[in-house]
């Protein structure tokens, strides 16, 4: 089962080494690449005030902000949603920085780039020369995002993990990896994972009347003798 964690972040402005902080962070979780619906997602109070660009693009102010919790007091809940998961984000760079940038603050380590699936790397390979920003790829992948008024984390998670899945390959939902009842992935040696069809509750009756059962079970005593395979349990 591969779990992985779609996210995003709202900040002040542009640098960390500048002062600015993350005001909103956004965790999507999926499990082999489809969206569960588990999710973590959490406003920040910056103790700064937003840039002027930041607060167009977010809609955020200090004002909603000043009373909400400080990077230091989740940090502990936002590292266990996470995990070791790898991080699908769109320009990883930026938002690692941030995240670094407030782990260190709090004394923590820092998350090791190598965690992260940039997504406009992927883009940009795919389609080299081509607008690879997260409006640019819902309109090519025909992803809505008519309700994205502001940048929002969780929002803008919520529309990468759809613009994830058809940058890997896109949406197959017959081949969407399935889950049995012991939690393990059930598929064949394809590496395709299929429906399975539900048991029965009831067995269907018997078509083999009990004289062409005997009849048959004499045959294969005649022939075969008593070590014949469909003798054996």
């Amino acid at each position: 089962m591969a779990r992985e964690i779609v996210l995003d972040t709202e900040t002040t402005g542009l640098d960390p080494a500048e002062g600015h902080r993350i005001v909103e962070i956004g965790c999507l979780e999926l499990i082999n690449h489809v969206p569960t619906g588990n999710h973590y997602q959490v406003y920040l109070n910056p103790d700064r005030d937003l840039d002027e660009g930041a607060q167009r693009v977010t809609g955020l102010t200090l004002e909603f902000l000043q009373d909400k919790p400080r990077f230091a007091e989740v940090a502990e809940d936002f590292l266990a949603f996470i995990g070791n998961d790898p991080l699908v984000i769109h320009n990883a760079a930026f938002d690692m920085k941030f995240l670094n940038a407030e782990l260190k603050r709090d004394n923590r380590p820092g998350l090791p780039y190598s965690q992260a699936v940039d997504t406009l790397v992927i883009a940009r390979k795919k389609f080299p020369g081509s607008p690879a920003s997260l409006d640019a790829l819902c309109k090519r992948f025909g992803v809505d995002n008519s309700g994205r008024d502001y940048h929002g984390a969780l929002l803008d998670s919520e529309l990468l993990a759809d613009v994830y899945l058809e940058l890997i390959g896109g949406r197959q939902p017959e081949l969407v990896g399935k889950t049995n009842s012991s939690g393990n992935d059930s598929g064949d040696d394809t590496g395709l994972n299929h429906k399975t069809q539900p048991a029965r509750p009831n067995p269907l009756p018997s078509r083999l009347t009990a004289e062409e059962d005997a009849a048959h079970k004499a045959f294969i005593k005649d022939e075969l003798g008593d070590d014949a395979l469909w003798t054996k349990s």
